[in-house]
């Protein structure tokens, strides 16, 4: 089945994409469409069966292409799905859904510290935990009839191959449900009674089945096509980086897309800190590595607009000439910067290709903060959608001195990391470069003028 192409569905905050892509890594075909949140129903949650209907419609069509062994779903963190034997008992919440704020007093009380779990405090539903305390309060008929609590990758493997399993890196994403450093369940598990909920765990590699009989029908995919286990997004994203077998520390990862999150693997937790909302994820190793993030990707399309306009070095130079800044945040969802309104400072920015530029500087700026605080001293590489700013990892470069910035050529690390877990052991081959420094005129300075506003 190594020899077969692999299926990768990769549900990110923003959009959908299905990937087909042959044994040597190289990629077929591409379906995306956008992540639509529904807003009819009890609350806002994901559209599961228009992604559903698509996947498999994409899936048929990916069929004509090439035979495919292996289908691996990779989706975005803080989301589960409460499923009895018949499928959702209830919608699968958004995240960025606010229950009420009597619920949140209540959760705080409940929800484990900080220093067990490295999973700080969020807004609206981006703790898990707090998203599966609410529903339980709110709908106890429903959630009382749910058989399994799944992880949102792991829900995608149920459905296509009905066998339920659990995983540590979405339990790892800032859940309040696992504690990273002792790979094992927190108290608020115990507390809630959720412990029966929770198929056992499984190796993000696991293949756990091939696809239901009705799924063969439908598709036309071979007989044999295994459902592999899954992965979170970013973790996807850091896999190719990981090496069990070397003595030397890992890369600091960026992980771009609507979320920018840097990850230090082997870098220490004694640092992390819950007010600049630190964490520790969970490798598909097992592995705890600190990050931190913030809402990149949204925030550059609150700055640059929805269809940004190219910028050239020479809009750069002038958006740091003129002392325009971009102060964080401009997303309501968590980061350092939680909590304060964003704003822009300096000169008005006339055109479009200036806002661009601005919005590239403050995410190069955001990324360099984050890195500085994990304390990352080695290499960088720079992965997804700010691959495709050919002004990002230069910048970033600049700043960085002493240390390698690479980019790979790859726009969305999640797909090969998605990839990889169907041909686990297999090194994928992938193509990067170092980032040259970008040194505009007075860069050095605008990020220490940047420093100071912020602090």
């Amino acid at each position: 089945m190594n020899d077969e192409a692999t299926i990768v569905l990769d549900i990110g905050k923003t959009n959908v994409k299905l990937s087909l892509i042959d044994a040597s890594g190289r990629q077929l075909a591409e379906q995306r469409r956008p992540n639509e949140v529904l807003r009819n129903g009890p609350y806002p949650h994901h559209d599961t069966e228009g992604i559903w209907t698509w996947m498999l419609d994409t899936m048929q069509r990916f069929a004509a292409i090439a035979p495919a062994g292996s289908i691996v779903p990779v989706t975005h963190g803080a989301t589960a799905a409460l499923v009895d034997d018949d499928g959702l008992v209830l919608p699968v919440l958004d995240y960025e859904f606010e229950p009420p704020a009597t619920q949140r007093a209540q959760y705080l009380a409940q929800r484990p510290a900080y220093e067990s779990t490295f999973s700080p405090l969020l807004p609206a539903g981006l703790n898990l935990g707090r998203q599966l305390a609410w529903l339980a309060d709110a709908f106890p008929a429903e959630f009382g009839r749910a058989r399994h609590l799944l992880m949102y990758p792991q829900y995608w493997a149920w459905r296509l191959s009905g066998v339920a399993a659990g995983e540590v890196t979405s339990l790892g994403c800032h859940t309040d449900l696992w504690q990273p450093a002792r790979q094992q369940y927190s108290q608020l598990v115990e507390k809630m009674g959720w412990h029966e909920l929770l198929p056992p765990l499984q190796p993000a590699w696991a293949r756990l089945g091939p696809l239901r009989p009705e799924l063969l029908e439908r598709t036309g995919l071979p007989p044999h096509c295994q459902v592999v286990c899954g992965i979170h997004d970013s973790n996807a994203s850091l896999l190719r980086h990981l090496d069990a077998a070397s003595s030397s520390l890992p890369p600091a990862v960026l992980s771009s897309g609507t979320w920018v999150i840097a990850a230090v693997p082997g870098g220490a937790l004694d640092g992390l800190r819950e007010d600049a909302d630190m964490l520790a994820n969970s490798s598909a190793l097992g592995q705890p590595v600190p990050c931190m993030r913030f809402m990149g990707g949204r925030e550059f399309g609150v700055l640059a607009g929805a269809a940004p306009v190219p910028c050239s070095v020479a809009d750069l130079q002038q958006i740091i000439d003129q002392g325009s800044y971009a102060l964080p945040a401009f997303a309501d969802a968590g980061g350092p910067f939680a909590g304060r309104t964003g704003s822009v400072i300096g000169p008005v920015l006339p055109t479009d290709a200036e806002r661009t530029a601005l919005a590239t500087l403050y995410c190069v700026l955001m990324s360099d903060y984050c890195l500085t605080a994990l304390g990352a001293a080695g290499d960088i590489v720079v992965e997804g959608s700010f691959t495709n700013n050919p002004h990002f990892a230069p910048l970033l470069a600049a700043l960085r001195r002493g240390q390698q910035v690479t980019v790979t050529d790859d726009a969305s690390g999640t797909t090969c990391g998605g990839w990889m877990l169907a041909h686990w052991g297999a090194a994928p081959t992938v193509r990067a470069h170092a980032a040259a420094p970008l040194a505009l005129q007075g860069w050095a300075q605008y990020r220490e003028r940047w420093l100071a506003l912020v602090a």
